[in-house]
This record gives C-alpha cells, structure tokens and sequence, in this order.
C-alpha cells in the first residue's frame, strides 16, 4: 500500500502491468561489482539545494498534515507518516530544531488521539491498550497493524533522532513510553504471529524498523532483548529470501512472500519498506554490509530505473511504475555517490523524497553514516 503520496513537484504516474512467473535460482556466490567509479561527492547537489526543494511544499505540509495527526482513523496516520520521516530527515541533515519540532507535533498529535481499545465498538480486541480505529479503506472499524506500523517505524525513528541530539526532556520520555506500551508491547501481546512477523517481506519490515528504533532507546534490558530478537529474525529471513537478480549479475532480487522465489518478485512500491529497513540497520552496524548496499544500488540503477523516465514495476525488470523512491529506494543514496548522482536527476519528487535526498548529501559530505 506504499506509493499513495500525492504532493509532487515534478513527475507522472505510469500503470503497473502484469507479468509471467518463473522460478529464479537461488544465489551461491557473492555477486560481482558493479566496474564504474564512483563520481567525486563535490558533483552531487548539496544539502542546502535539497533543501530549497523541501521548502516548496513547507507550508503545505503542515496544511495537510496537522489534519492527519489529530484524526483517530488509522488510516490517516498511514499518508503522515512520510511528512514525519520527512521532518526527521530534514532535521538530520541540517540541524534546524523546526524540522524535528513539526515531526513532535506529528507524532506526539496522533498519540493523543489514540483510544482505549474497549470503547472501540467495532475493535476485535477490547483490550487494555489505547489505540485506533479505521473505518477506511475497508476495514469497518477495526485496529489494523498494517496501518499502525506503517506510522510507527517513522515516529519510532523520531525518538532515536531525538536521543542523539540530546532531546531527551519530558516530551520524549512520554512519548517512548507510549510507543513501547501502546505500539509494540500492545501487538506483541495479541500474537506476534498474526501482528509481528507477517507473511510478506514489507509488512515484516516496518516491525523490524519500530523494533530496530526501540533498540537504540529503550531503558530496559528485557524488551531490548525482544527488540533485538524481532529484528535479528528479520535480517535472517531476509537474507535467506535474496538471490541473484534474473536480468542483472550485480543485483538482488527477492519475492515478498517468505521462501518463495519466483519472478517478477517484490513489486517495486512495496519493496520501498524494505529498504527502509535495510538502509537504517546497515547504518546502526547490524547485518547488512556495504557489499548488500551495493547490490541493492544496483538493483535501483540499473534494473527498477534503467534509464530516463523508465520505471520498472517489478524486481525482476519487467511491469512499469511511476518512480516513487522516496520511501526507501531513495535512501541508498547515502551509501553510493554514484547512486545519490542518479537520483539527483530523478523526477519524481515530493517533500519525503527531497528531505532524504538532503540527508544522503550530508552523510555522503562528512564520509560516514
């Protein structure tokens, strides 16, 4: 359900087409290199014309936005949480406390939304947690994981920006209580099977995120162990799902069901939550290497976006999409100059997009994470 971002500066919208299904062997040998050199940083747009991108749509998103936070519908959380990830990038790459003063107003709005479960009528749990409600998209009034992760791995990742700038007042401690107690605690509870570790690889990435985030900032000793557990066990499925791209040598591939391997694979929205994953745990030393970042590059330059105004739909190169990166795709731009040159031509860009772009520069400038 990613890709539903509709604020573009630039950019088109394209259909996804279907496309056959064949069995991809499994990957037995680490994956050649790609041979081009990486262009000099000092190539690459700075932080400070990224940003000038982001300021386009500056005051639209608190228009747009603020409405979102205070909605108790679920739902709406879904579409806010890219103006949060937003915020938190901005406010990485610049160090304006506006930036990450808009994402506490975001998150810290949406947690004083939430309910008790037992006053939800339609809930299926009538618990002892507070949570919400959606009755949209179907969902008749029921609490939705899907839609409650999908915001969380973002307003979990404002905490851990917080805590590394010293921003560890009353407002934060508040608020990671309740993200511990009332996002992860609360769907752990009601079975981590059906909530947690879910049947598909994205769905399972925005928990390993929250619990990646928690990890970082957490003060107690037993749920750091779970956090680390969730996450841990996302690194080894998903490891275990890569292979070798069918269409380029130098790039994964995986389908988003758990041990499945067939083509066309992951579709390339949805794939955005697993790099989203990725590309926050390469940066905190876990599993994943720069030879992954590099396989993952390749797999964005030269199948998803071979060219131009090309967008693949499908990990496998094939079907056709409309280029939405800004959810994760974006931020291997961090980890390659070659890969940030790319994207600083990209099309397709909206506030979430230009926020990441201006932290990929930053990281790439002071030549580390």
């Amino acid at each position: 359900m990613t890709g539903r971002r509709t604020v573009l500066l630039l950019g088109a919208a394209s259909v996804l087409a279907a496309c056959g299904r064949d069995d991809v062997p499994a990957m037995m040998k680490p994956l050649p290199v790609p041979s081009s050199a990486p262009p000099p940083v000092a190539r690459l747009r700075s932080v400070a014309d990224w940003a000038n991108v982001f300021q386009q749509s500056w005051d639209y998103q608190l228009q747009s936005g603020l409405p979102l936070s205070r909605s108790a519908d679920s739902w709406d959380h879904y579409d806010l949480s890219y103006s949060v990830d937003s915020c938190v990038a901005m406010f990485r790459a610049t160090g304006e406390g506006r930036y990450v003063d808009r994402a506490l107003q975001f998150v810290e709005n949406v947690a004083a939304a939430a309910a008790p479960s037992a006053s939800l009528p339609h809930s299926s749990f009538h618990d002892r947690y507070l949570g919400w409600a959606s009755e949209k998209n179907g969902e008749d009034g029921d609490e939705v994981p899907l839609y409650e992760s999908y915001f969380w791995r973002y307003g979990t990742g404002l905490l851990v920006t917080m805590r590394d700038a010293g921003l560890t007042g009353d407002r934060y401690r508040r608020l990671l209580d309740f993200a511990e107690v009332q996002v992860f605690e609360k769907w752990y509870s009601r079975g981590p099977q059906d909530t947690v570790y879910r049947d598909v690889t994205h769905l399972s990435a925005h928990w390993a995120l929250i619990a990646l985030n928690l990890a970082q900032v957490t003060t107690d000793a037993a749920r750091r162990a779970r956090y680390l557990a969730v996450a841990g066990d996302f690194d080894q499925r998903m490891r275990r799902q890569l292979r070798r791209n069918p269409v380029e040598p130098t790039a994964y591939f995986w389908d988003d069901t758990w041990g499945r391997a067939k083509r066309p694979g992951q579709d390339v929205s949805h794939g955005n939550g697993v790099m989203a994953y990725v590309t926050e745990a390469r940066a905190r030393g876990n599993a994943w290497t720069d030879a992954d970042m590099t396989a993952f590059s390749s797999l964005l330059t030269r199948v998803i976006w071979p060219g131009g105004t090309t967008y693949r739909g499908y990990l496998d190169g094939s079907g056709s999409d409309n280029g939405w990166f800004s959810d994760g795709f974006v931020k291997l731009g961090r980890y390659d100059p070659a890969t940030q040159l790319r994207l600083d031509s990209h099309r397709v860009v909206n506030d979430q997009f230009a926020g990441n772009m201006a932290l990929n520069a930053r990281i790439l400038r002071r030549g580390g994470r």
